[in-house]
């Protein structure tokens, strides 16, 4: 599977050895990057930076990844093979029972993305998986396709057996309205306070995947 190679190696560059011990360096350096992407974006992101913040020079960042888009992209793979695995562990889990709802495989596909939300790296990724759908170039498709196609076209495969009246057309149409309205409630862009105009605590996770949930299931039997 394309996604589970995302630890793969960049080629080694110039006399410099082979690091030893630095798994950690490594993966500070990758944190690092990934806080920068979601904050500034690709474009504004510099590598000097964001070696600097791992405490990593920036000859052993060149080494580990060669370039910043490699580097992106391997930010980009480590949480996206988890969530691509993670989704068809819990669609197998589903699929599994004698019985099963529309809900249930919804609810499937987006509870691994609020599970990352809990953690402060796992917030960065999901800042810049907005970013990542919000970018119309070659290298965003290229990721997005590596991450979620295979999962997608799974899920919609079982909704088409629950949904029998629906087109593939209008089952995609609809999947991907709904993979739009989850990425935007984890975004944290929606402003729900400010336009509202109350300051209440915001709602815990299980409320709000069961929201989301309800809404697009409506969307998906209407």
């Amino acid at each position: 599977m394309a996604v589970a190679k995302t630890a793969r190696a960049t080629k080694k560059r110039g006399s410099l050895g082979r690091p030893e011990g630095r798994t950690e360096s490594r993966e500070a350096l990758l944190d690092a990057a990934e806080r920068y992407f979601a904050e500034r974006g690709y474009a504004a992101a510099n590598l000097r930076e964001i070696a600097e913040d791992a405490n990593v020079t920036q000859a052993m960042a060149n080494y580990w990844f060669g370039t910043k888009q490699e580097l992106f992209r391997q930010v980009y793979l480590r949480r996206g093979a988890w969530l691509a695995t993670r989704r068809m562990e819990l669609l197998d889990e589903v699929t599994a029972k004698k019985r099963y709802a529309l809900e249930d495989i919804l609810r499937a596909y987006i509870t691994p993305p609020f599970q990352l939300r809990e953690s402060a790296q796992g917030r960065a990724f999901l800042r810049l998986q907005a970013r990542l759908h919000a970018e119309p170039d070659e290298t965003a498709y290229a990721l997005r396709r590596e991450v979620y196609d295979q999962p997608v076209r799974a899920y919609v495969k079982i909704l088409a057996a629950l949904l029998p009246r629906l087109t593939d057309e209008h089952l995609y149409l609809r999947f991907a309205q709904f993979i739009g309205i989850y990425i935007y409630i984890l975004s944290d862009a929606h402003r729900i306070d400010e336009i509202s105009g109350t300051r209440r605590r915001p709602p815990s996770a299980a409320k709000l995947i069961d929201e989301i949930v309800r809404f697009t299931a409506s969307g998906f039997k209407g």
